[in-house]
């Protein structure tokens, strides 16, 4: 009588370097809106005199961010972008972000004059 082994998914060694992805602080989930302060500032530096209002203060994924930075553009009848945990939008719309930030929780201060 022959034995054969069957494999469960359980069975299967998994090769992990640098520890779990409890550990990972990117896997760790996203404060709520009330606990990030965030900034909105208008530029120009580096932009050949166009105005961006970039939006700092964000604790999020990339995702998260993506999605909120698509709610804020339309809103402002704009383009923007994601870049470093900031949300760029094309243009000066400091006091329409803070009315629509503060909408959706965040609380929100300008800077700059």
């Amino acid at each position: 009588m022959k034995r054969s082994k069957q494999k469960s998914a359980n069975d299967r060694a998994v090769y992990s370097e640098f520890g779990s992805a409890e550990a990972n602080p990117l896997s760790r989930p996203d404060p709520p809106a009330s606990e990030q302060k965030l900034t909105i500032q208008a530029s120009r530096k580096g932009r050949k005199g166009k105005t961006v209002t970039v939006i700092s203060g964000f604790q999020h994924s990339t995702t998260k961010l993506t999605e909120l930075a698509k709610k804020l553009k339309s809103q402002c009848g704009s383009g923007g972008t994601v870049k470093d945990q900031t949300i760029e939008i094309q243009g000066d719309h400091a006091p329409k972000l803070v009315e629509v930030l503060k909408k959706l929780g965040y609380p929100v201060k300008i800077s700059g004059g």
